[in-house]
């Protein structure tokens, strides 16, 4: 079992800047494919990006190189720098572990709202 705990979310401005944390319970997190998705109210929860253990990275089209993921296996930490921001990226943000095909541990979200 992994326990995933993510940080960083909260309200920002358009335009703005945040990073999201997610910080695992176990040291094996090297193992997994690491993944953010997001839901906003409404919506179905979509891929945003995710980055394997040797470090490929693959991103949603809709990003258009806003979002940056990143992973730290030393300190079993994934982030996911978010740049200018806009108001559709308003969602909960979840981190979760797992392959490419499946996502098997998930963390407990974290809302980020964009909003002047």
């Amino acid at each position: 079992q992994v326990q995933l705990v993510e940080s960083g979310g909260g309200l920002v401005q358009p335009g703005g800047s945040l990073r999201l944390s997610c910080t695992a319970s176990r040291s094996t997190l090297s193992i997994y494919v690491m993944s953010w998705y997001r839901q906003a109210p409404g919506k179905e929860r979509e891929l945003v990006a995710r980055i394997t253990p040797g470090g490929l990275t693959n991103y949603a089209d809709f990003l258009e190189g806003r979002f940056t993921i990143s992973r730290d296996n030393a300190k079993n930490t994934v982030y996911l720098q978010m740049n200018s921001l806009k108001a559709d990226d308003t969602a909960v943000y979840y981190c979760s572990a797992g392959t490419l095909s499946r996502a098997e541990y998930w963390g407990q979200g974290l809302q980020v709202t964009v909003s002047s």
